[in-house]
């Protein structure tokens, strides 16, 4: 570690070292706080994230279902013709920032009305299936978010929880036996300078 093995002897030295420790050991704790704070935050977009998916799939599937009896009525030329002119869907995203992640809040979409000049579906079915894709598309943009909001702040546990493994299994444990070092060394170089003193005040005596 370059850090010790630049560090001055002497009391100099040692008060570097305690003051890298220390300012390692509470990084370490206000690590760990917001490690606690970003896993909590993490399961609860994770169940959220979990919960929008099952509305999603199953809005698909209700969607899916009005339409395949919209093609076995008209066909699909019916399809087509029902859906030439839609003008596509506008999607929005919030952005919130949760312990210094940024990521997506909530997703909100935007439905355009069939235009006068658009074809009207031929069947009732075909109907309930542009209802029932809208809705799905509202559930999927949601799902969208939750789920990423839920990966970012998951990567950003993953690389807190690394930071704090640095600190705690190898950056405080060298501190710390550098540290040792660097008391011993003191503590013999004061044991000397005494003795050197002892024979110099017996050397003046005599």
């Amino acid at each position: 570690m370059t850090g010790t093995r630049r560090t001055p002897p002497g009391r100099a030295g040692r008060l570097r070292l305690r003051h890298r420790l220390d300012v390692a050991e509470r990084g370490a704790d206000l690590l760990e706080q917001k490690l606690r704070v970003l896993r909590s935050e993490h399961e609860r977009l994770v169940s959220a994230a979990e919960a929008a998916s099952g509305v999603w799939r199953d809005l698909l599937l209700d969607a899916d279902h009005w339409l395949l009896r919209g093609l076995l009525l008209s066909g699909e030329d019916a399809l087509d013709a029902a859906a030439a002119g839609i003008p596509p869907a506008d999607v929005t995203v919030d952005w919130t920032t949760s312990m210094g992640v940024r990521h997506p809040a909530r997703a909100s979409v935007s439905v355009s009305a069939r235009p006068p000049t658009a074809a009207a579906p031929t069947n009732t079915a075909l109907v309930h299936a542009e209802t029932a894709y809208a809705r799905a598309v509202r559930a999927a943009a949601e799902y969208a978010a939750a789920r990423t909001a839920a990966e970012s702040v998951g990567a950003e546990v993953a690389s807190t929880r690394h930071r704090v493994r640095a600190l705690r299994r190898h950056w405080i444990p060298r501190l710390r036996e550098a540290l040792g070092r660097a008391d011993l060394a003191l503590e013999q170089a004061e044991h000397e300078d005494g003795v050197r003193r002892r024979w110099a005040a017996r050397s003046t005596v005599r």
